[in-house]
């Protein structure tokens, strides 16, 4: 609550910079000025679309004031309109932009490698986490923080040596996508150390982590995307989730694959719409079942036997199979033709960006005594995250505007 005090202040201390309306337009707002006696606002449903020009072709994000506003109607109007779903939703456009340069940065770095967890969680190489820009606190590579930095601590994962297991390479990625959608300076001055805390999920809610910690406000909670997936495609944009093993943890046969953490970097509106349709993720779960079930009817083809034959559609594999066995591969390439398994791309380390149906397909390869089911993770990028980088922004306006007007500003 103080973030959003705070920034309650700064929309109201700098109207008279313009800083509000400014802050429209960065997200994407089309704002005008009218003879009309009053100000008309076409807000739409950007979230359903693909990006901001299609947003505008639908004629929405645009705001057209009357002329008979003065400046400060005007900034209070806006400081309003900065707190409806439609700018959420083009801050949305924002996520996605930010997620997918991260993961790409991320993927790109050789140097970041995956590790089981018996390895520990995180591991620095022989010249250890100080060097790298981050200090331990807790045991066993289970916690760090930024020791000199926060974009310099992300620069290890961009182009040090470093391994983790997955969650913390979700952890790391939504991290990323904050350095990319604030910039690294405001990076640096938005965030304290502590909130950009790595480690065990459980360390996490024991630390001020602005991800599952003290910081990190207000929490959205969705996880069969049942709100998510009504309320559009941008929705989903940065988004971390979860693939996890449905029967218990004796049907495992390898540990080091029980889960995979990711973000979402991006969705079609095909996939988006298919959501909808099914009231998001749980519907899923049960075609990820019909899967495994059918996987069951066919040979073992080694390690990689079912990514070769059902994501490569290795033609060997395929032609090898009995009639009755390719019928089943039919049936089970028909359900991972919906959009969602094509079309839902998730970043996941050391994998990178693929689409859900590759994980679903390799989790039958390293375990197939059970079947997998989809979540949403706890997010706040709709809430604190929004608010934080609004507050970053209106800062800054305020400080160009004060240096342009040769004031000192405190």
């Amino acid at each position: 609550m103080s973030w959003l005090c705070a920034l309650l202040g700064l929309q109201a201390g700098n109207a008279v910079a313009g800083c509000n309306v400014e802050l429209l337009r960065e997200l994407g707002w089309q704002v005008q000025v009218s003879d009309a006696a009053h100000a008309e606002v076409s807000a739409g449903t950007p979230c359903q679309r693909g990006s901001l020009a299609q947003a505008h072709a639908q004629g929405e994000l645009q705001l057209r004031f009357s002329a008979a506003q003065d400046d400060a109607q005007r900034e209070q109007m806006a400081a309003s309109l900065l707190q409806q779903p439609a700018s959420r939703c083009a801050f949305a456009f924002k996520l996605g932009a930010a997620a997918r340069q991260a993961s790409a940065r991320l993927q790109g770095n050789p140097g970041y490698r995956f590790s089981a967890l018996q390895l520990g969680w995180i591991g620095f190489g022989a010249r250890g986490a100080k060097h790298q820009g981050w200090q331990r606190f807790r045991s066993f590579g289970r916690g760090y923080v930024p020791l000199a930095g926060n974009a310099r601590a992300l620069d290890a994962f961009y182009s040090g040596q470093v391994r983790s297991e997955c969650g913390v390479g979700r952890q790391v990625a939504q991290l990323a996508t904050l350095r990319e959608l604030f910039g690294d300076a405001a990076f640096d001055t938005a965030f304290t150390a502590g909130e950009l805390s790595i480690g065990t999920f459980l360390t996490l809610h024991d630390t001020p982590s602005i991800l599952l910690g003290s910081s990190a406000g207000e929490l959205f909670a969705d996880g069969k995307a049942v709100r998510t997936a009504a309320m559009g495609r941008q929705a989903f944009m940065g988004v971390p989730g979860f693939i996890a093993h449905v029967f218990e943890r004796k049907y495992l046969d390898d540990i080091n694959n029980q889960a995979e953490n990711f973000i979402i970097t991006d969705i079609s509106d095909a996939a988006a719409q298919a959501l909808a349709q099914h009231g998001g993720l749980a519907w899923y779960d049960a075609q990820n079942r019909r899967i495994w079930e059918l996987a069951r009817q066919l040979p073992a083809q080694g390690r990689r036997g079912f990514e070769r034959l059902l994501y490569e559609r290795d033609a060997a594999l395929r032609q090898a199979l009995s009639a009755p066995q390719r019928d089943v591969v039919a049936q089970i390439d028909t359900l991972l033709s919906d959009p969602v398994y094509q079309q839902l791309m998730l970043y996941v380390h050391r994998k990178g960006v693929k689409p859900l149906g590759y994980h679903v397909v390799r989790l039958l390869d390293r375990n197939p005594r059970t079947p997998f089911a989809i979540d949403l993770a706890l997010h706040n990028l709709h809430t604190t995250i929004y608010q934080r980088w609004l507050g970053s922004r209106l800062q800054a306006c305020a400080a160009a505007s004060t240096i342009k007007r040769g004031e000192p500003w405190n």
